[in-house]
């Protein structure tokens, strides 16, 4: 839903020169998808760091949000598809890995709280993706079963969980996904503008479904 990967690759690269060191994509790829606190028990893994991780975190998210106000920004058609789905009637809702402050600072900044009911986070769940277990229970809240929740992913973790629900998924990679595998997606977009998105989202009579409740992640850290 928003550039938050940018602003925290950036806050991390800031963290890690503090100790020598300069942040990867294969220090990102390690972390995506996660809760916090396994992003960075997996961080410390891939660098060899020999700190807590809780310390890390701590540490990374006084630099990450000082970085929000100027870095942050939505997604492209993130509001238009919003509207579109309002406007069908369609119930959705938000599961993301990072924990609930994270998620109010972020869509205080915008007002989205009122437009999500619906609203799960890394507190919500006892095991985080690729666990399914934050999707079947978007799909309970939702009042669907799974094959009938269309879930949006930007990562390989996130679409992992989803599979496992049974959900019907669509990957949008961005520039720090774009090498993940996604062959457990129906369709991998171009952005949450995609033609296929909004047909899904459009059409009474798609692929055998009436219309999908969406489930929209929105990712750490």
């Amino acid at each position: 839903m928003f550039n938050t990967e940018d602003v925290f690759y950036v806050s991390a690269d800031v963290l890690l020169k503090r100790r020598g060191l300069l942040m990867s994509k294969g220090a990102m790829d390690a972390m995506l998808g996660r809760r916090p606190l396994e992003s960075f028990r997996a961080f410390c893994d891939y660098l060899g760091l020999n700190e807590e991780p809780a310390d890390l975190l701590a540490e990374s998210r006084v630099i990450f949000h000082e970085m929000l106000a100027e870095h942050l920004s939505p997604m492209p058609g993130l509001f238009d598809l919003l509207q579109l789905i309002e406007s069908n009637g369609l119930p959705k809702a938000v599961a993301t890995s990072s924990p609930r402050d994270y998620l109010l600072d972020i869509f205080g900044r915008f007002n989205l709280s009122p437009r999500f009911p619906i609203q799960l986070t890394a507190e919500s769940v006892t095991h985080g993706k690729p666990n399914p277990e934050i999707y079947l229970k978007a799909a309970e809240l939702l009042g669907v079963r799974p094959e009938n929740m269309l879930v949006l992913e930007d990562s390989e973790t996130g679409t992992r969980a989803a599979a496992a629900a049974g959900a019907f998924i669509v990957s949008i990679p961005h520039e720090h996904t774009s090498g993940h595998d996604f062959s457990q997606s129906k369709f991998v977009a171009s952005g949450l503008n995609d033609p296929f998105i909004l047909r899904l989202l459009g059409n009474r009579d798609y692929s055998g479904v009436d219309r999908f409740p969406a489930t929209i992640d929105e990712s750490p850290l």
